[in-house]
Parts: structure tokens; sequence; C-alpha cells
């Protein structure tokens, strides 16, 4: 059961932190990039957590299971804590795969003279969205620990 935990809140903690990473040093800045820079950057995560989260976020999300199965009916306290962190990945996941991905989709196909006119609306709503990954990440992990501590 510990181990299953471990793995869990090790996984999650890494899909957490590429949430949070790039929360803390562009998106709560990138209205003051240039559209050159903004495309350097969209372009550069892209490329760089693209393939990463493909496979990172529905391993960490299938780590909890082992959790969730082992705990239910002996330890209430960890399956319910797991439950609502798992389901707190989900909905980042949803907000990922809805909206944030379909953006940076199209920003990775923009360069310098194909940028859209509306393209700072578009990096608005990604910006906006980006932060309830950002609490669902931080909740989530915290009710994972919260589980494998008081259960």
């Amino acid at each position: 059961m510990k181990a299953a935990e471990l793995l869990s809140i090790v996984l999650n903690a890494l899909v957490m932190g590429v949430f949070w990473g790039p929360w803390v040093a562009l998106t709560r800045s990138l209205a003051t990039f240039e559209p050159s820079v903004f495309l350097a950057i969209g372009h550069r995560l892209y490329l760089n957590l693209a393939p990463l989260m493909t496979v990172l976020m529905p391993l960490a999300l299938l780590s909890t299971a082992p959790t969730l199965v082992l705990s239910y009916g002996n330890q209430p306290t960890t399956f319910a804590a797991t439950l609502a962190g798992t389901a707190l990945f989900v909905v980042a996941l949803v907000v990922t795969l809805a909206v944030e991905k379909p953006i940076a989709v199209q920003v990775k196909t923009w360069s310098m003279t194909t940028i859209p006119a509306n393209w700072q609306q578009l990096r608005d709503r990604w910006a906006s969205v980006h932060i309830i990954r950002v609490v669902a990440g931080v909740l989530g992990l915290g009710l994972l620990v919260a589980g494998a501590i008081y259960g």
C-alpha cells in the first residue's frame, strides 16, 4: 500500500510541477511578451512538454488506482482523499484536453507572418484557464499526500 501511495504521489507531483513551473515562470507575465517572444516560448513549451505529458498525465492518473483498490473498505480516509485528489487531477486533464492543448496546437503552427489577429485573446484564454490546472494540481497533490499520511 505505501509503495502504491509513494508512486502515485511522485508521479502526480511531477505532473503538478509541470503545471506550477510555467505558471510561476511565464504565465503571470505572458501579456508583456512581444509576439516573437510569445511564439518562441509557445513553440518550445509544446516541443518539450507535449510528448512527456502525453505519457505522464495518464500514467499518474492510473497510478492512483492501486491505492484506491487497496484502501477501499478498510481505509476510508485514504480512499476518500485519494479519490478526491484523483478527481482534481481529472479536472486538470479535462482542462488540458478541452482548452489548453488545442490552443497550444494552434500556437505551434504560427509564425510571425501567420500569427492571427486574435492571438492575444487565445493567449489570455490559455493563461486564465491554466490557473485551474495549477489549483487542481496543488489541491490534488495535497489530498494524495494527506491520504497517505492520515489514512
